[in-house]
């Protein structure tokens, strides 16, 4: 499973947020949260921003990207 799908599942429980919920925030049925977070589907580059937004995080979080000191 991708990193996205991880981190995505993880934040989104932590958050007591329903799959439905963020699904109907994105305009999406509840079946594309399920689908990002089993790995079957990724989202494009205009959802994963929404998905940050919404949880307040960065994208490279979101796709489970460590940053570098250097």
């Amino acid at each position: 499973m991708s990193g996205f799908a991880v981190n995505l599942k993880k934040i989104r429980k932590s958050s007591n947020i329903t799959q439905r919920t963020l699904g109907e925030h994105l305009g999406y049925q509840y079946t594309a949260i399920a689908n990002y977070e089993s790995g079957r589907n990724e989202p494009s580059i205009d959802d994963l921003i929404k998905i940050a937004e919404f949880f307040d995080v960065t994208m490279d979080y979101l796709v489970g990207r460590e940053i570098g000191n250097g």
